[in-house]
C-alpha cells in the first residue's frame, strides 16, 4: 500500500447552500463522513491543504486516515469530489468510513504509456476511449491507478479491459471487450479515402452509360445491315 495519507478536520455547525458558500469564501471545505452504520456527519477541512493533497496523488479514490477534532483517526474512503465547472477548485468532499476487512469498489484511472507505432510510423492519431475502470479490493490493496502500454498498437488496432494487467488482489468489473484506446486515421487520411470512394462511384455510371452507347450502335448497325 502507497505512504498513508493523513487529513484533519472538525464538525461543522452551519448546514445549507448559503454556509457552504461562506465556508467557501473562507477558504474552508464543506464535506461529510457517512461512518459504517450509515450516519453521516458535517465536517469541514482546510481547501488549500486539502487540493495540495490531491494533486500528489493520480486519482482522487483515496484510503485517507480521517482526524476529526483531534480524535482517534478513522480509515476512510474518499468516495467523491466536486469541482467547480470553470476554475475545478474543490466544492465539496464526501468520505466513508471503511473496513480494513471488506472489500469495496472504486473507480481507478488508466494511464496509456509508450508511442503506438500506428502513431510514430503510419501516421495515425491515439485516441484514449476509457478513461478509469471500476475494481473491487480491499482497502489495503487499493491502487491509485492502472497502466497500458500501446507502443505495439498499429494503426486501426485496439487495445480492451482484458489488455490491462492487474494484481489478482484486483477485481475489475468492467466488460473486458469494452475499448480502452485505439489508433485511428487522421482526419485528413479519412477525407482522402471518402474522396477516393466518392470519384469511384462517379465514374461507374458513366462506364455504364459508355457501354450502353455501344450496344445501341452496334444493335442499329446490325439492324441497316438487315
Amino acid at each position: 500500500m502507497a505512504n498513508e495519507i493523513n487529513v484533519s478536520a472538525v464538525k461543522r455547525e452551519g448546514a445549507g447552500t448559503s454556509a457552504a458558500r461562506r465556508l467557501r469564501r473562507d477558504g474552508v471545505l464543506p464535506a461529510v463522513l457517512c461512518d459504517q452504520k450509515g450516519q453521516a456527519t458535517s465536517i469541514q477541512l482546510d481547501v488549500h491543504d486539502f487540493e495540495q493533497m490531491l494533486g500528489k496523488h493520480s486519482g482522487e479514490s483515496l484510503l485517507i486516515n480521517l482526524s476529526i477534532g483531534g480524535q482517534k483517526p478513522r480509515k476512510v474512503l474518499l468516495k467523491e469530489v466536486q469541482h467547480h465547472p470553470v476554475s475545478s477548485h474543490v466544492q465539496h468532499a464526501d468520505f466513508v468510513e471503511v473496513s480494513l476487512t471488506e472489500k469495496l469498489q472504486i473507480n481507478v484511472p488508466i494511464e496509456l504509456t509508450g508511442e503506438p507505432v500506428g502513431v510514430t510510423q503510419q501516421g495515425g492519431i491515439l485516441e484514449q476511449l476509457l478513461r478509469e475502470v471500476s475494481i473491487e479490493c480491499l482497502p489495503s490493496d487499493m491502487v491509485e491507478q492502472l497502466t497500458l502500454d500501446v507502443s505495439e498498437l498499429a494503426l486501426g488496432e485496439s487495445l480492451h479491459v482484458s489488455d490491462l494487467k492487474v494484481a489478482n488482489t484486483l477485481t475489475i468489473l468492467d466488460e473486458a471487450d469494452i475499448a480502452v484506446a485505439t489508433v485511428a486515421a487522421t482526419r485528413a487520411e479519412e477525407e482522402e479515402e471518402s474522396a477516393e470512394a466518392a470519384e469511384t462511384e462517379s465514374e461507374e455510371p458513366e462506364v455504364i452509360s459508355g457501354r450502353k452507347e455501344r450496344e445501341d450502335s452496334e444493335a442499329e448497325e446490325e439492324s441497316r445491315k438487315g
